[in-house]
Protein backbone atom coordinates (compact mmCIF):
# COMPACT_ATOMS: atom_id res chain seq x y z
CA UNK A 1 0.00 0.00 0.00
CA UNK A 2 0.93 3.13 -1.13
CA UNK A 3 2.11 5.90 1.89
CA UNK A 4 0.38 9.03 -0.04
CA UNK A 5 1.43 11.05 3.06
CA UNK A 6 4.64 10.38 3.30
CA UNK A 7 5.42 10.42 -1.01
CA UNK A 8 3.66 14.02 -0.80
CA UNK A 9 6.17 15.54 1.98
CA UNK A 10 8.54 13.73 -0.48
CA UNK A 11 7.55 15.39 -3.69
CA UNK A 12 7.07 18.77 -1.52
CA UNK A 13 10.53 18.78 -0.03
CA UNK A 14 12.39 17.68 -3.57
CA UNK A 15 10.06 20.35 -5.56
CA UNK A 16 8.91 23.26 -3.95
CA UNK A 17 12.30 25.26 -5.04
CA UNK A 18 11.31 24.40 -8.30
CA UNK A 19 7.70 24.95 -8.13
CA UNK A 20 8.59 28.00 -6.37
CA UNK A 21 10.22 29.65 -9.08
CA UNK A 22 8.11 28.78 -11.80
CA UNK A 23 5.51 30.78 -9.73
CA UNK A 24 7.54 33.59 -9.46
CA UNK A 25 7.91 33.69 -13.50
CA UNK A 26 4.15 33.87 -13.47
CA UNK A 27 3.54 36.67 -10.98
CA UNK A 28 6.21 38.78 -12.31
CA UNK A 29 8.48 38.47 -9.34
CA UNK A 30 5.84 39.18 -6.69
CA UNK A 31 6.45 37.10 -4.22
CA UNK A 32 3.44 36.70 -1.97
CA UNK A 33 1.53 35.92 -4.88
CA UNK A 34 4.45 33.31 -6.10
CA UNK A 35 3.87 31.94 -2.44
CA UNK A 36 0.36 31.69 -2.27
CA UNK A 37 0.33 29.99 -5.79
CA UNK A 38 2.81 27.93 -4.77
CA UNK A 39 0.47 26.45 -1.98
CA UNK A 40 -2.29 26.14 -4.46
CA UNK A 41 -0.07 23.70 -6.46
CA UNK A 42 0.86 21.66 -3.65
CA UNK A 43 -2.86 21.57 -2.99
CA UNK A 44 -3.54 20.17 -6.36
CA UNK A 45 -0.04 17.43 -6.12
CA UNK A 46 -2.05 16.22 -2.80
CA UNK A 47 -5.23 15.74 -4.88
CA UNK A 48 -4.08 14.44 -7.33
CA UNK A 49 -1.39 12.10 -5.81
CA UNK A 50 -4.22 8.78 -5.86
CA UNK A 51 -4.36 9.45 -9.36
CA UNK A 52 0.29 9.57 -10.02
CA UNK A 53 0.74 6.55 -12.51
CA UNK A 54 4.31 7.03 -12.35
CA UNK A 55 4.26 7.06 -16.21
CA UNK A 56 6.20 10.21 -16.21
CA UNK A 57 8.98 11.50 -13.82
CA UNK A 58 7.04 13.12 -10.64
CA UNK A 59 9.41 16.24 -11.70
CA UNK A 60 7.86 16.24 -15.12
CA UNK A 61 4.05 15.34 -13.51
CA UNK A 62 4.89 17.87 -10.82
CA UNK A 63 5.63 20.70 -13.39
CA UNK A 64 2.77 19.83 -15.68
CA UNK A 65 0.37 20.49 -12.64
CA UNK A 66 2.10 23.75 -11.78
CA UNK A 67 1.94 24.92 -15.11
CA UNK A 68 -1.73 24.56 -15.64
CA UNK A 69 -2.44 25.57 -12.23
CA UNK A 70 -0.30 28.73 -13.32
CA UNK A 71 -2.49 29.07 -16.27
CA UNK A 72 -5.45 28.70 -14.64
CA UNK A 73 -4.69 31.14 -12.14
CA UNK A 74 -4.06 33.96 -14.78
CA UNK A 75 -7.00 32.81 -16.50
CA UNK A 76 -9.33 33.65 -13.86
CA UNK A 77 -7.52 36.04 -12.10
CA UNK A 78 -6.31 37.90 -15.58
CA UNK A 79 -7.51 41.25 -15.14
CA UNK A 80 -7.28 41.48 -11.41
CA UNK A 81 -3.71 41.13 -11.34
CA UNK A 82 -2.82 42.70 -13.95
CA UNK A 83 -4.55 45.59 -12.05
CA UNK A 84 -2.45 44.83 -9.31
CA UNK A 85 0.46 44.66 -10.80
CA UNK A 86 0.57 47.60 -12.51
CA UNK A 87 -0.56 49.53 -9.62
CA UNK A 88 1.86 47.96 -7.04
CA UNK A 89 5.05 49.07 -9.64
CA UNK A 90 3.91 52.07 -10.32
CA UNK A 91 3.88 52.91 -6.41
CA UNK A 92 8.02 51.88 -5.98
CA UNK A 93 10.41 54.14 -6.20
CA UNK A 94 12.29 53.99 -9.10
CA UNK A 95 15.84 53.13 -7.14
CA UNK A 96 14.14 50.37 -5.76
CA UNK A 97 13.39 48.63 -8.36
CA UNK A 98 16.91 48.50 -9.89
CA UNK A 99 18.67 47.39 -6.77
CA UNK A 100 18.21 43.52 -7.32
CA UNK A 101 19.04 41.98 -10.90
CA UNK A 102 17.08 39.08 -9.81
CA UNK A 103 13.66 40.88 -8.93
CA UNK A 104 13.72 42.80 -12.17
CA UNK A 105 14.66 39.41 -14.21
CA UNK A 106 11.52 37.76 -12.60
CA UNK A 107 9.50 41.06 -13.57
CA UNK A 108 10.91 40.81 -17.40
CA UNK A 109 10.27 36.77 -17.21
CA UNK A 110 6.65 37.83 -16.41
CA UNK A 111 6.31 40.11 -19.34
CA UNK A 112 7.07 37.41 -21.84
CA UNK A 113 4.18 35.33 -23.26
CA UNK A 114 2.84 32.18 -21.51
CA UNK A 115 4.91 29.80 -23.16
CA UNK A 116 7.92 30.95 -23.33
CA UNK A 117 7.83 32.11 -19.09
CA UNK A 118 7.49 28.32 -19.10
CA UNK A 119 10.24 27.59 -21.66
CA UNK A 120 12.69 29.75 -19.51
CA UNK A 121 11.70 28.77 -15.66
CA UNK A 122 12.59 25.40 -17.09
CA UNK A 123 15.87 26.78 -18.18
CA UNK A 124 16.47 28.38 -14.78
CA UNK A 125 15.60 25.38 -13.47
CA UNK A 126 18.29 23.43 -14.98
CA UNK A 127 15.64 20.67 -16.61
CA UNK A 128 17.52 18.61 -19.09
CA UNK A 129 16.27 19.96 -22.89
CA UNK A 130 14.79 16.38 -23.56
CA UNK A 131 12.62 16.36 -20.39
CA UNK A 132 11.41 19.68 -21.35
CA UNK A 133 10.61 19.07 -24.69
CA UNK A 134 8.71 16.05 -23.31
CA UNK A 135 7.19 18.46 -21.05
CA UNK A 136 6.09 20.76 -23.91
CA UNK A 137 5.45 18.26 -26.25
CA UNK A 138 7.65 19.76 -28.77
CA UNK A 139 10.64 18.36 -31.12
CA UNK A 140 14.43 19.14 -28.76
CA UNK A 141 15.45 21.27 -32.12
CA UNK A 142 13.19 23.70 -31.64
CA UNK A 143 13.16 24.05 -27.99
CA UNK A 144 16.52 25.12 -28.80
CA UNK A 145 16.19 27.61 -31.49
CA UNK A 146 12.97 28.97 -28.87
CA UNK A 147 15.50 29.04 -25.91
CA UNK A 148 17.79 31.04 -27.89
CA UNK A 149 15.01 33.88 -28.96
CA UNK A 150 13.62 33.88 -25.72
CA UNK A 151 17.31 34.68 -24.26
CA UNK A 152 17.71 37.43 -26.77
CA UNK A 153 14.33 39.07 -25.93
CA UNK A 154 15.04 38.79 -22.18
CA UNK A 155 18.19 40.67 -23.21
CA UNK A 156 16.22 43.33 -24.96
CA UNK A 157 13.78 43.64 -22.51
CA UNK A 158 16.66 43.98 -19.84
CA UNK A 159 17.93 46.75 -21.57
CA UNK A 160 14.73 48.62 -22.67
CA UNK A 161 12.25 48.02 -19.97
CA UNK A 162 14.01 51.34 -18.01
CA UNK A 163 12.60 50.00 -14.84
Amino acid sequence: MINYKEQFYNFYDSYQPMVYSLCLGYMKGQTEMAQDLTQEIFINVWKALPNFRQEASPKTWIYRISVNTCLLHLRKFKRMQADYISESHESIPQEATNKDDFDELYYVIGLLPEVDRIIITLVLDEVKYDEMATILGIAEGTLRVRIHRIKQKLNDLMRNNGR
